[in-house]
C-alpha cells in the first residue's frame, strides 16, 4: 500500500511524500518502526524508490520524498533551489512525519542533501546511505555540458516507447545501451497536448545544479557522525578512488560497489543493491 502525505517545506513550499505503509514485521504493534527517508537525485522522483521502499517497509517505516521542483511537489518558478532549501525541506519532512532518528538513503543529489543534513543535524539521523554522489567539485565545464545535453533532447516524445529508446539506447551520453535508464526517464515524463515532456523544468534543474557543482563537499562529509555506507556503481559517476577516500573521510564510513551498474545503481541492479544495504542497515540499528 502506498499513500501520499503532504509536507510543508522551507518557505512554505508544498512537498509530496509517499509512504510505503506495509505493516513492519518483527516487533510489537506499539513499537515505532525505524524511519527511513529516501531522497531521489536531480530529475528524479519518489516513485523511483518504489522497489527499495517495498522491501524496506517489511521492517521500517519507508517514506520517499518528491523534492522541490520534482515529481508532484511544488515547482516555484524562481526557487529557491539552493542547498539550504533542499536540506531544510528534508529536515521539515523528518519532523512532520515523525521519522527521527531517521535512516537517510540518497541517490546522487539526494545523497548530498542527506549527508549535509546528517552533518548539520546529527541528532536527527541514525544512519546514512550515499549512492553514487561525488564529494569533489565538478566545475563550470560540467554545468556547460549539462546545458548542451538538455538541448539534445528530442522533445516532445511521441510515445513512452520513444522515451525509453532515446534515453536507453540513442542518448549521445550513453556508452552502451541501458534499458533501465530508459525506464527511469519514462517515469519522469507526462503526456501533454503535443506529446510526452518531463514533469520538471530543465531550467530549474540547472538552477539547482548550479548551487553545488562548483564546490567540494568534503568538510561536511567529515562532520557526519552516524554510520555511513558509500555505494557506487562500477560504471557510475563516482570513481573507486574517490569513493574510498569518502569512506576514509567519514568517521564511520563503509564501502560497497555494485558490478554492472551505472549511475542508477538501484535501477540497474536491484538485487545486489539490496544485498549491499540490508546488512549495513541491520548493523546500524543495533549500534544506534
Amino acid at each position: 500500500m502506498v499513500r501520499r502525505i503532504d509536507v510543508t517545506g522551507a518557505d512554505g513550499v508544498r512537498l509530496a511524500a509517499w509512504e510505503f505503509a506495509d505493516p513492519p514485521k518483527g516487533g510489537r504493534e506499539d513499537e515505532k518502526a525505524p524511519g527511513v527517508l529516501l531522497l531521489h537525485g536531480l530529475m528524479g522522483r519518489a516513485s523511483h524508490w518504489a522497489g527499495t521502499a517495498r522491501w524496506l517497509s517489511a521492517r521500517h517505516r519507508a517514506v520517499a520524498l518528491d523534492q522541490r521542483g520534482h515529481g508532484r511537489s511544488e515547482k516555484p518558478a524562481d526557487g529557491p533551489y539552493t542547498r539550504e532549501a533542499y536540506v531544510a525541506d528534508a529536515e521539515a519532512a523528518i519532523g512532520q512525519l515523525d521519522l527521527a532518528p531517521v535512516i537517510l538513503i540518497g541517490h546522487s543529489m539526494g545523497a548530498l542533501t542527506a549527508w549535509q543534513l546528517a552533518a548539520r543535524r546529527p541528532d536527527l539521523v541514525r544512519a546514512l546511505v550515499i549512492c553514487d554522489m561525488r564529494a569533489s567539485a565538478l566545475g563550470a565545464q560540467s554545468q556547460r555540458e549539462w546545458e548542451e545535453w538538455f538541448k539534445t533532447w528530442p522533445l516532445p516524445f511521441a510515445t513512452l516507447a520513444d522515451v525509453r529508446k532515446w534515453f536507453g539506447e540513442d542518448d549521445p551520453w550513453l556508452e552502451r545501451p541501458r534499458p533501465s535508464r530508459g525506464e527511469f526517464y519514462a517515469e519522469v515524463m507526462a503526456e501533454r497536448a503535443d506529446g510526452w515532456r518531463p514533469v520538471f523544468s530543465r531550467r530549474q534543474m540547472l538552477m539547482s545544479r548550479e548551487t553545488w557543482v562548483h564546490d567540494a563537499h568534503w568538510e561536511e562529509l567529515a562532520l557526519v557522525q552516524c554510520p555511513a555506507l558509500v555505494v557506487r556503481g562500477v560504471d557510475g559517476e563516482l570513481g573507486r578512488a574517490e569513493a574510498q577516500e569518502m569512506v576514509r573521510v567519514l568517521p564511520r564510513g563503509e564501502y560497497a560497489e555494485i558490478p554492472d551498474a551505472g549511475h542508477l545503481v538501484h535501477y540497474d541492479q536491484p538485487k545486489p543493491w539490496r544485498a549491499a544495504l540490508e546488512p549495513f542497515l541491520q548493523a546500524a540499528l543495533l549500534t544506534s
